[in-house]
């Protein structure tokens, strides 16, 4: 099955989405709550797996099904099918603020490796797929745990990251430390092992984690300036806890008072 030659555009700024255009009988496969909007004319199939060659007949859809949910995905995913006479266009938002980054694997060497939950849309064709972490300490304490997405093929994708993007080009040899949950995705010729921060002190009060990813070229990276764990536990800390003489008949205080009990005054 040869990959769709679709055509893109980027909308926005801190909280973007992505607007595809495919020609008739051209498909984009999208995860799991992510579509913004569809033309008139776009036809939406939920699938087990990704729909690509690789995934074919029952067994290998269900094969594909199985790596979605070791990654923590959902076992399906939605096709959109142009089924009109002219190019209709279909729209996928990010799911918080951040960057949505273009793939086009096919100048990338066919294989991008990426964080579980990045993934966005992709043309149909592309495959999604499971990379396990090959050294024992990228394992344990590298955020991510063993597994992480293989996006592969020679047509676009499209991931998502928090806050603003970086791409970087390392050289043969050439290293670089990272916080954990700011790789979003790299090639992978890029060689990637988990460092321990250094002396006790630092460890304990530096504020960084325990551990460095430590990224070797040759090899391409992107990375994130805010990862969602990193947002999330700021606006947890950050939020009143619940306020009064406790009981049934407590109320929860600012914020998440007002999220979730809503505001009755």
């Amino acid at each position: 099955m040869a990959m769709h030659d679709i055509d893109y555009y980027l909308h926005g700024d801190d909280m973007q989405f992505v607007e595809i255009e495919l020609d008739p009988e051209e498909a984009a496969i999208g995860e799991a709550g992510s579509m913004m909007y569809m033309e008139d004319g776009i036809q939406m199939d939920t699938i087990m797996g990704d729909g690509s060659a690789a995934q074919s007949g029952f067994f290998g859809k269900l094969v594909g099904a199985g790596k979605r949910l070791i990654t923590g995905e959902s076992l399906f995913t939605t096709v959109y099918t142009n089924k009109g006479t002219g190019k209709r266009k279909v729209a996928f938002a990010a799911p918080y603020t951040g960057k949505i980054i273009p793939f086009d694997l096919q100048k990338l060497g066919g294989t991008i490796i990426c964080q579980k939950d990045a993934f966005l849309c992709a043309a149909k064709g592309v495959s999604l797929g499971i990379a396990f972490q090959k050294k024992l300490g990228a394992g344990f304490f590298g955020g991510e745990g063993f597994i992480m997405e293989k996006l592969e093929g020679d047509g676009l994708a499209f991931a998502h990251s928090g806050g603003t993007v970086l791409e970087r080009k390392l050289a043969p040899g050439e290293i670089l430390r990272v916080d954990t949950g700011c790789v979003v995705a790299y090639t992978p010729d890029v060689d990637f092992d988990i460092q321990f921060v250094g002396g006790i002190k630092t460890a304990m009060f530096g504020g960084e984690g325990l551990f460095f990813a430590v990224m070797r070229g040759p090899g391409t990276i992107w990375l994130q300036s805010l990862p969602f764990a990193r947002l999330a536990s700021r606006v947890f800390a950050a939020a009143p806890m619940k306020q009064g003489g406790g009981g049934s008949g407590g109320e929860q205080g600012g914020l998440l008072g007002a999220l979730f009990n809503g505001d009755r005054h």
